[in-house]
Order: C-alpha cells, then structure tokens, then sequence
C-alpha cells in the first residue's frame, strides 16, 4: 500500500543527497515522498520527479557566506555552537510552521539528525519518526571514539580510555544543552512533555534509527539506540548519468591517472592554500592534478597553475573519483562514501563537524592518510602522497573495500526497514494524539 512520507533534512548537499537517493527509492517502490529542505536544493530535487516543500531558512543562506563564516569559526572551534545558534535556533518557530502541515498529512516523518523542528513536529501531530543518521561518529559512542586514540587492547587501558571518552561526551553535552535551550522552549510553548537533549537521545526516534553509512566504517556499540540498523551508503546514483566536461575529459584521455582534489560543496569556500599546495605536491610527485575548486576555478588562469594541473568548478565524484590514482578530500561524509566506492586511496584533511572522526575512521581501515588541516602544505602533502602512492597495501585495501562498498545498497535498504516498520505499526496508522498548529 503506498505511503505519503515526509523527508526533513538541513545542511550541505553531503547532507541532502542520501535522502533524495532515498526518496527516489520509496517513489520507485509506488509510495509518495516529498522532501523539505531549504530553498536552494529546489531545483535539483525537482528535476529528478521529487516534490519539494521549502523550509526556513529559505534563500537566506548564502553558501559562499557561510561557508566562509564557518571557516574562520573552524580554527577555533566553533562550526558547530555557529551553525546551530544563528542557522538553526532563530528560525525554529518558522521552520516548526513551514513543517508542521506537510508533517501533519504524512503517514511517517524521516528526520536529519539536525531537523529539530520536524521532531518537534512529528510529536506535536502525533506523526510515526524514523530517525537518520549519516556519519557514525553523530553516535558519540564512549565505545567507538576514533577521532581521539584507537582504543588499546590491555583490559586496563581500554577500560580507561572508556572512562577518557565518557568524561569529553559529559562535556559536550554540558555545553549543547545551551545550544538546545531553543527547542526546550518551543516544546513548552506547544505544551509538549520535556524530552531528551535533541543532539543526544533526543534526535532518535524510539522505533527506528537508520545509520546511513557502512558497517566497514562502524558497527552498532552498546551504548547506540538498540533499534538502530546499519543500512550502507544511500548513494544519489543520478550523478552517475552526468558526464564530464569535454575539456575535462581531454585532460583526463591525455595522461596516466592524476591526483583529485576536492572540498565538498562547503568548505570549498574556504580553501586556504590546498589547491595550490596540492597542485604543487603532486608535481613534485611527478602526477597530474584535478583541482575541483568550485567557482574559484573559473576565476584562475591555467597560467597560474603548476604544469599538468587543471582547475574545474565541478565534477561529479562519482564520474571523476574512479579515474583518479588518488584522492585529496576533507572527509565529509558524501565526498567519503563517494571515495570509497570508488576503490581509490585517499589523504584527508579535515576541517570541522564530523570529518576528524570520518577521517581517523577512513585511517583505521587502511585507506587513507590523514593531514591536520593547519600543518597542510605542499611539503606535507607531497611526504604523505609519497607514502600513500608507494605503499602498494593502501590501494589493495581500498579497491578490496570499493568492491564491498559497491555491493551495498542503502537507499534500498533504508527503504526496507521503512516498509516493515509499517508493517509492523499497525499499518502506519499514526495516533491523534495531538492537534496540529502552527504558532503564530
């Protein structure tokens, strides 16, 4: 039987596109899926047949600006207590109204681990929440920390290491729960019962969690939501049918396999010196570059780059990642899932949110290298590119796990657990347990 379900989702396109794989998936499968998002992601999932409600923030944010703001904020830790403070908590009572019918009319609601205003809303109208999440590390599991130290095999040691990692989680929650204040408020103002914290607890839903990555990355520990299940990557296979650009794939066609740099779609703003220095790392390495460096690439002459190195404003990773001999990413959890697939060896270097843990994760698998973003120069890269191109066990075990990763479908089997959770919810019937309305 076909099901109306409501995809809520905030962030960079890292964020947004497994839930359109997803939503693609649930539309194939006869049911109807409409995915909110902020304005900007309008067009792309329009054009690929699926309905889109915009929330705020709408045009409001300006990716260049952000991205920019968030990049500053990195070197002192602060991405995150920014991107919920002015991004997030002063739109919240907008986003709840923006969200609250089209919640309302659904038969299930599938939230980011962000969307604090479709959980809100999801309680408020009584609607069923499966709950996301998309990089392993959003756990924050006192049993799974590899951004800080692979935990020792010595009883004793592990046994501190647990304690090390339960006291930093304390921290952290001491301090989100001044970034969480806002939602405490807006459940009050709707006469909703206190919860759990949104960034802990709280962001699960009781019935369903989907962790939207690969096992090879993380498996269930004791302290994550028991009703969590490990579905793959849901990759959006569309990029698959964009080609490449005919100057890009001249390049390509015209030498051995070169060395692809990217940023993702938000950090990219923000690149400091890593294209250039990357660009000369792998000339000294004696390897052609692919710089994918956004709009700035169509601001740099071919002049000013070093010989064998081009600059593009995008390609599709999914096209470009396979034909590369390695790749230079700063680990957000898209770029990751992409690399992997691909079978490459990569070097990380990670700026902020979940790229450290994303990173130490990809290192702990032995297919990657990793850079601290502040010590990333030419000299740097061209030390660790030289180790990661000579070493013959960082390719062997990243084409092993591009195979695994191939075969793993997870919008499929998102998808899946979406429909037995029906099946089991007495028919996806949603209690009226409260009346919908938005606050005026």
């Amino acid at each position: 039987m076909s099901k109306y379900i409501a995809i809520a989702t905030f962030g960079s396109f890292g964020d947004v596109y497994p839930y359109i794989a997803i939503a693609l998936e649930l539309h194939r499968r006869g049911h109807h899926a409409v995915i909110a998002a902020s304005e900007i992601y309008r067009q792309i999932i329009e054009s690929v047949g699926i309905e889109f409600r915009a929330i705020r923030p709408l045009g409001s944010i300006n990716m260049q600006e952000e991205g920019e703001f968030i990049g500053l904020l990195s070197s002192c830790g602060q991405p995150l207590e920014y991107g919920i403070s002015y991004l997030i908590a002063p739109h919240l009572r907008a986003t709840y109204n923006d969200l609250v019918d089209v919640v309302g009319d659904a038969d299930l609601v599938l939230t980011h681990h962000l969307a604090f205003a479709a959980c809100v809303a999801a309680e408020k109208t009584g609607t069923p929440r499966v709950s996301g999440v998309l990089s392993p590390g959003s756990f924050m599991s006192a049993y799974d920390s590899p951004s800080l130290a692979p935990l020792p095999t010595e009883a004793r040691n592990r046994a501190m290491t647990l304690v090390a990692n339960d006291a930093i989680h304390r921290a952290f929650r001491w301090q989100a729960r001044f970034w969480s204040a806002p939602v405490r408020q807006l459940r009050a103002e709707l006469g909703l019962p206190p919860s759990g914290d949104p960034f802990f607890e709280g962001q699960y839903s009781s019935k369903l969690v989907l962790g939207l990555f690969s096992q090879l990355l993380a498996t269930p520990q004791p302290d994550w939501p028991p009703q969590t299940r490990i579905t793959g990557f849901p990759l959006y296979n569309h990029q698959e049918r964009q080609s490449l650009s005919p100057e890009l794939e001249t390049f390509l066609q015209a030498g051995a396999p070169p060395l692809v740099f990217t940023l993702g779609s938000l950090v990219v703003w923000t690149p400091g010196n890593f294209y250039l220095d990357g660009a000369i790392a792998a000339q000294r390495l004696g390897y052609r570059a692919v710089l994918l460096m956004g709009k700035a690439a169509d601001e740099i002459a071919p002049h000013q780059l070093p010989e064998g190195a081009i600059a593009v404003n995008y390609a599709a990773h999914s096209a470009i990642f396979p034909r590369a001999a390695a790749i230079v990413h700063h680990g957000g959890i898209g770029t990751t899932a992409q690399a992997l697939r691909s079978g490459r060896p990569m070097l990380v270097v990670p700026c902020a949110y979940d790229q450290p843990d994303n990173a130490a994760r990809l290192v702990r698998l032995g297919v990657a290298r990793m850079i601290a973003r502040q010590h990333c120069t030419a000299d740097v890269m061209s030390a660790e590119l030289k180790q990661l191109l000579s070493e013959p066990s960082y390719a062997v075990k990243a084409a092993e796990v591009g195979r695994l990763v191939q075969a793993e479908n997870g919008a499929a089997s998102a998808s899946d657990a979406i429909e037995a959770y029906f099946e089991v919810s007495h028919q996806g019937l949603k209690p009226a347990v409260y009346s919908s309305s938005p606050l005026s």
